[in-house]
């Protein structure tokens, strides 16, 4: 018996990057995972190459109407919901001065509202089904600042604290709300904004491994939050980085 049999998983940016390596490993430890993007394409794919108990639904993480539609349609479908991986983001580089307020909100709307209005829409959904796990994908930069990444910085500590929140009020309702932060993965996000020299300079910089990270590296302590083997964590962050903040910087 697979430790995620029976239980019903909703994972956002699922189509590609390590949400689809999310949904990849949550259905290979047995639950039923709803894919949820605005890449159609890439989530219908992935949902087809996974088979009956993948699903992909459109989704734009930024719109509470969309959520209540996508929550509404997961309990209708698969019965209740389990785990919600809240993953969707987008990575902007600027420094502040020269940041306009237009990608600020951007980037604001999809990484932090975005999490606070799946948790909003999911934890009445959370509660029905008698508790579960909410996993909310920070970042390094959540745990402290680079330079040019000003909004995302800024909306990814904003996601750890509030996955703290989350944790506290509804530990009671056996709900457990934990942070990952990935620092230098390899994935369709970050080679859009790096090409090959840039992330071998990355790789450099990681003080611990010497690489970047895979997406099925994050993937697996997604899994471990989702499933009870995670039963007394909540309101934790989980750093997956190489080593990257076992460093001073200097």
């Amino acid at each position: 018996m697979s430790r995620l049999d029976g239980k019903v998983a909703l994972v956002t940016g699922g189509a590609r990057g390590m949400g689809a390596a999310a949904v990849r490993r949550l259905h290979a430890e047995g639950a039923s995972v709803v894919a949820a993007d605005v890449l159609d394409d890439d989530g219908k794919a992935l949902a087809d190459s996974l088979g009956d108990r993948v699903r992909f639904v459109h989704l734009d993480v930024t719109s509470e109407e969309e959520w209540q539609d996508v929550v509404a349609q997961t309990e209708r479908e698969l019965g209740k919901i389990d785990v919600l991986v809240n993953n969707a983001g987008i990575l902007r580089f600027n420094a502040i001065a020269d940041t306009p307020l237009d990608e600020f909100r951007q980037v604001v709307d999809v990484n932090l509202v975005g999490v606070f209005l799946g948790m909003k829409t999911a934890i009445p959904a959370l509660k029905r089904a008698g508790g579960g796990s909410i996993v909310n994908i920070s970042s390094t930069e959540g745990l402290g600042g680079t330079v040019f990444c000003g909004a995302y910085t800024a909306s990814k500590f904003a996601v750890r604290g509030i996955t703290k929140v989350a944790a506290i009020e509804y530990g009671a309702d056996k709900i457990r709300v934990n942070s990952v932060h990935p620092g230098g993965i390899d994935t369709p996000m970050t080679r859009a904004v790096m090409d090959e020299e840039g992330r071998k300079y990355v790789a450099k910089k990681v003080a611990g491994l010497k690489r970047m990270g895979e997406a099925d590296e994050v993937a697996s302590v997604v899994a471990f939050l989702a499933s009870d083997d995670s039963s007394y964590c909540t309101g934790a962050e989980f750093v997956v980085d190489g080593g990257v903040t076992a460093s001073a910087g200097f």
